[in-house]
């Protein structure tokens, strides 16, 4: 998914940039595009610009639309966690565990 994070704005990226934004090797980002065109969230485009092989990458309108879903999932994950680190916060009925080797008698 991290893949759709640098597609999800513009139309097509090379596979280089893409490459050099996340830090893969080339066959780590192949096999990561491999498995997102499998599942059709990204297209990829091989053609030859000045006798050199050149690669782009684009998102698929249900990549878009998985990316979004993918965030909202984060963004509930997250407020739950809030919502719980407050409650915790203010509910005083929970106890306290405190440090784990405290009253081991040492």
């Amino acid at each position: 998914m991290a893949a759709l994070v640098a597609l999800n704005e513009g139309d097509r990226v090379e596979f280089t940039f893409l490459q050099n934004l996340l830090g893969l090797t080339p066959g780590n980002l192949s096999v990561h595009l491999q498995r997102l065109e499998e599942a059709g969230y990204v297209t990829v485009e091989k053609a030859f610009v000045k006798r050199r092989p050149k690669t782009w990458v684009a998102a698929t309108p249900e990549g878009r639309d998985a990316f979004a879903a993918h965030l909202d999932a984060l963004e509930a994950i997250l407020r739950q966690a809030r919502g719980a680190a407050e409650r915790g916060a203010d509910d005083t009925s929970v106890p306290h565990h405190g440090d784990p080797e405290e009253g081991k008698g040492k």
